[in-house]
């Protein structure tokens, strides 16, 4: 038996998942992100302690999936902004469970989950982009996920795409989720609302959410559409960028923003057309990944359990 654990800036979410992947309980608690990290990981542990007391068979590993930058050995959480954390020795802070432990960027085990059981499923080369709060990313490549040389690598929101009218969270401007994550989509709107005198519904919203934006966008709302429309174009030249650098068999979309289905990739994919460098040839397959808000507990586990093979 293996466990995942998701660690988000509002909740801790983690279960037992089976080695081939099936989650078979879950359990979150409110992650209380403003208190020391000393705090958070004492309640990882009894979280962690709890579900290895539910299991009916042993514990062989656990996989931990963060909002931040980890270690090349998976062991220390170097930042994650969410959580004001720097260096954070997470695993030596769970030592006292004697269970292996692996720690990874939360796209990345969300990738890893997608590719060894959802959409990604027997592709050799495929990224998987979550797009949430900010814009995730993770990489596989011949089969095994991808980290990178000292671990850092998959960054795909931070990639610098052109100048924007707000700084990324990180401190650069112009970074990939600065366009294409559901708060680019909630910045924009409110920018051309106040910047603009173009007519909308959103006006009298008293708070406006990306699925406020997408909805009303689908009824030719004329702020929310060209929001969506900024949204998509964006979209599309980062994941243009990803496949003229990896050239990946499929690119899978996670996150809140892929609950908008098929009225998401019918636009993206028009404009990745009108974008790709090579429109005669084959090029990545564009899916709404499959496991939702599970794939982090699912990839996790897989990938600790996958580590200490």
């Amino acid at each position: 038996m293996l466990i995942g654990l998701d660690l988000g800036g509002t909740n801790i979410a983690a279960g037992l998942v089976t080695e081939t992947g099936e989650l078979l309980y879950k359990k979150s608690i409110p992650t209380g992100a403003q208190r020391p990290s000393e705090e958070v990981i004492k309640d990882i542990y009894i979280l962690l302690d709890e579900l290895i007391d539910y299991s009916d068979e042993k514990v062989t590993a656990i996989g931990i999936g963060v909002p931040g930058l980890v270690n090349k050995d998976m062991s220390i959480v170097l930042t994650c902004k969410n959580l004001n954390w720097e260096h954070v020795p997470l695993m030596a802070g769970l030592k006292n469970l004697n269970i292996p432990i692996a720690i990874d960027n939360d796209a990345n085990v969300a990738a890893y989950a997608e590719y060894k059981i959802g959409s990604m499923a027997g592709v050799e080369n495929a990224v998987m982009l979550t797009l949430g709060t900010g814009v995730g990313g993770g990489i596989i490549l011949n089969s095994q996920e991808f980290r990178g040389g000292f671990g850092l690598g998959s960054e795909l929101g931070h990639m610098v795409i052109g100048p924007n009218f707000y700084d990324c969270n990180c401190g650069k401007n112009g970074c990939f989720e600065t366009f294409a994550s559901a708060t680019a989509i909630i910045k924009y709107a409110e920018h051309l609302i106040e910047t603009t005198e173009l007519p909308s519904k959103l006006r009298s919203y008293e708070t406006i959410t990306a699925k406020d934006v997408i909805d009303l966008s689908k009824e030719e709302d004329v702020i929310a559409s060209e929001t969506f429309a900024r949204f998509i174009q964006y979209l599309a030249t980062g994941i243009v960028n990803i496949i003229n650098l990896i050239d990946p068999n499929k690119i899978a979309l996670g996150g809140g923003v892929s609950g908008a289905g098929d009225y998401l990739l019918s636009n993206l994919n028009k404009a990745i057309e009108k974008q790709l460098f090579l429109a005669d040839y084959d090029s990545a397959e564009i899916v709404i990944s499959s496991l939702g808000n599970d794939a982090g507990i699912i990839g996790a586990a897989l990938v600790a359990m996958d580590h200490y093979k």
